[in-house]
């Protein structure tokens, strides 16, 4: 079975790519500019997505309706079921975009389309990966997850290109040529790319990925596996499954960290500047400051962060992600609560 454009099928994009590539961006970028199409997007969390708040128009319990006439739905469960829920619903979905988790293999979520009943009413039209222009290295093709990224991904996307010099663009598509010699790459500032170049292209080329067990083996060779859609457990990796499992294999790990009361600029600053470990890839969260009435958006990648302020509409606290290699848990812990201020001007709420 081959997956070439047909007319049958709600054609699916994967949005894959490394810690802190840009992939919210570029989701994004897709959601405010179509014309007259209804697309169904499925994330893997719904607190922090950063989808524009003007496009979110009413939340459900794991649905959420947005202004444009698409639907975002959360796939902290299972994949497939995500996608039924899609699909059994009454107003037809002309495309769906699938956002993976910045530590996840995209071909499992490539194999629940190819090896399920899903592939009767959906058609995998392409994975797009992001690479982040500025912090992607040899560290990140080294790891498992990074370079299946590279190897499965039908567009490679070199995101924050207005960052760096044309050096260093040029020597980072050598990288990626390195793994993988007929790579498709387009260059992006924001992730932002005419949405004809990356959807509905039908790049999917199943024979090319299925039949491979070596996640490092070059998509050059012609693996002409066609019955490898058969491999049908693809849809029994759930993503947060698969997310930890990648985790514990490569030495990544996930620390949570959530306080009652708000935090000391200052000292968070001089956590920023002179604590954070360069092995945190990725941190994101909400941080709420003594010295602020704001809620603010916190996304970190690779040495540059970014704080957005917005209005609270919950109870105010601290929730922060950071997701690295080998770090020390329990000295980030202390490091975080030494930040949270000892006299709280405003009360705890």
């Amino acid at each position: 079975m081959t997956t070439a454009p047909a007319p049958a099928g709600v054609p699916v994009t994967i949005l894959s790519g490394f810690l802190g590539a840009g992939k919210t961006t570029l989701l994004n970028h897709i959601l405010s500019n179509q014309q007259g199409v209804k697309t169904a997007v499925l994330v893997n969390e719904f607190g922090e997505i950063g989808i524009d708040n003007d496009l979110v128009v009413t939340t459900g319990e794991d649905m959420v309706e947005l202004s444009n006439g698409c639907v975002c739905c959360s796939i902290n469960g299972e994949l497939m079921e995500a996608v039924e829920r899609i699909m059994d619903r009454p107003d037809p979905m002309d495309y769906i975009v699938v956002e993976t988790t910045g530590l996840a293999d995209p071909l499992p979520v490539a194999m629940t389309f190819l090896g399920s009943e899903l592939r009767d009413q959906t058609r995998l039209d392409s994975i797009i990966t992001l690479i982040d222009a500025e912090n992607f290295d040899d560290a990140v093709l080294a790891t498992e997850v990074g370079r299946s990224q590279v190897i499965y991904g039908d567009i490679l996307l070199l995101n924050k290109c207005d960052l760096v010099s044309e050096d260093r663009l040029q020597s980072v598509e050598q990288q990626l040529r390195d793994v993988k010699n007929d790579a498709r790459i387009l260059r992006s500032v924001k992730g932002d790319v005419p949405l004809p170049l990356m959807l509905s292209v039908g790049l999917f080329e199943s024979d090319k990925v299925v039949g491979s067990d070596s996640k490092t083996t070059s998509q050059d060779s012609d693996h002409d596996h066609s019955h490898g859609h058969d491999h049908s457990h693809g849809h029994d990796h759930s993503h947060g499954h698969d997310h930890a499992d990648h985790l514990e294999i490569e030495g990544f790990t996930s620390l949570s960290f959530k306080s009652e009361g708000p935090f000391a600029l200052r000292k968070f600053q001089n956590f920023l500047d002179n604590q954070m470990p360069q092995e945190v890839f990725r941190a994101k969260g909400i941080l709420w400051f003594n010295e602020s009435e704001k809620r603010h958006v916190f996304h970190l990648a690779g040495k540059r962060f970014s704080i957005d302020d917005s209005e609270w509409t919950g109870d105010r606290k601290n929730q922060l992600v950071l997701i690295g290699r080998d770090l020390d848990h329990d000295q980030l812990r202390q490091q975080l609560q030494a930040c949270v201020a000892k006299d709280a001007g405003k009360g705890f709420s």
